[in-house]
């Protein structure tokens, strides 16, 4: 290439990066439910689209990432879309604007040797059970479970232990004797041999048995006056994570891995492709929100959460479809 093409492109690289619309979006942890927003990020679809994203990973967990955005600092939260529910429940207008997982992909594990029999519920009494964080969607599991079956969380220690490896090693260490998390935490704990998994709720009977329905996860979502103000970075953003998930879609689990940084797997690389393996069910192929799935995290939540069991929840005012139709509409042309 000639010294004028090269500075060429180096100018035009710099005038698309100039021009770029900046966006400050977080993750609460780099669990695979959330996986097509590294998948979008590593691939270039977000710089496609004229954006400059800030990423900011915080690793405890989504309800982390949720304060975040309540208190102004990210625009876009990569989190769970229970959360918009539990906003709504205090006055606050948080919207799901793509999905990106369509079931829970929560699974609890255990010991090899745990005495933990889910066919026995009372035998979680005095369990030590680890969880991403308080507030988080794996804290509205186990608190599920244990209404569901005449418990309640005083019979059992709820502890916050995060999520990948972090996670497999409070469980290794035998600071939590039970661990409710998702891949690749759950395939590692059985690759490496180091427990079992008790109730799995990756596949949509898993999910219908633990909760009586496909329970919609991982989304993109903003508070509604940001949405407002900016359509258009809305619009983009929705464009790119699309994309990458018609692109998880047509690729297999080790091409999915390829293209993510070597930080971002955890554990070995050939562990980390079986989870993604097993994760990749629950993945929705075109973003879209089915509204008579979100009702099950809507009874889930009301069965605990005192706030939500009080309100008067509107589902319809937690999500819209618009950005992902028009994304949709815009491949079409």
């Amino acid at each position: 290439m000639s010294k004028y093409l090269i500075a060429t492109a180096a100018l035009c690289a710099f005038a698309a990066s100039a021009n770029a619309e900046s966006v400050r979006m977080s993750v609460g942890s780099y669990n695979l439910n959330n996986l097509p927003f590294p998948v979008a990020e590593s691939l270039g679809f977000y710089e496609e689209e004229g954006l400059d994203v800030t990423t900011e990973n915080f690793a405890q967990g989504g309800s982390k990432v949720l304060q975040a955005l309540v208190a102004g600092s990210t625009d876009v939260a990569v989190g769970f879309y229970d959360h918009t529910i539990q906003m709504q429940s205090q006055g606050k207008h948080v919207v799901g604007f793509i999905q990106l997982a369509r079931n829970s992909g929560l699974v609890l594990a255990g010991t090899n040797d745990t005495d933990f029999d889910p066919e026995k519920p009372e035998t979680i009494k005095g369990k030590r059970v680890g969880i991403t964080s308080p507030g988080s969607s794996s804290d509205f599991f186990i608190r599920y479970y244990l209404k569901q079956h005449g418990l309640t969380d005083n019979d059992v220690s709820i502890i916050g232990v995060g999520s990948g490896a972090a996670a497999v090693a409070a469980l290794q260490q035998g600071k939590i004797d039970l661990l409710v998390n998702y891949d690749p935490a759950a395939t590692i704990v059985v690759e490496r041999g180091l427990g079992k998994i008790l109730i799995d709720a990756r596949s949509d009977e898993g999910a219908k048995a633990v909760y009586g329905g496909i329970y919609p996860t991982s989304v993109l979502y903003a508070n509604q006056d940001y949405i407002d103000a900016n359509p258009e970075v809305i619009q983009k953003v929705t464009n790119a994570t699309v994309k990458a998930l018609h692109w998880m879609n047509e690729h297999s689990a080790e091409e999915i891995v390829e293209q993510l940084p070597d930080d971002f797997v955890s554990g070995d690389k050939q562990t980390y492709i079986k989870a993604v393996e097993a994760a990749k069910a629950i993945f929705s192929t075109d973003g879209k929100f089915v509204p008579d799935d979100l009702e099950t995290p809507l009874a889930v939540l009301k069965s605990f959460n005192e706030a939500v069991g009080k309100a008067t929840i509107d589902l319809n005012t937690t999500y819209t479809n618009k950005f992902v139709e028009a994304a949709a509409q815009s491949a079409a042309n």
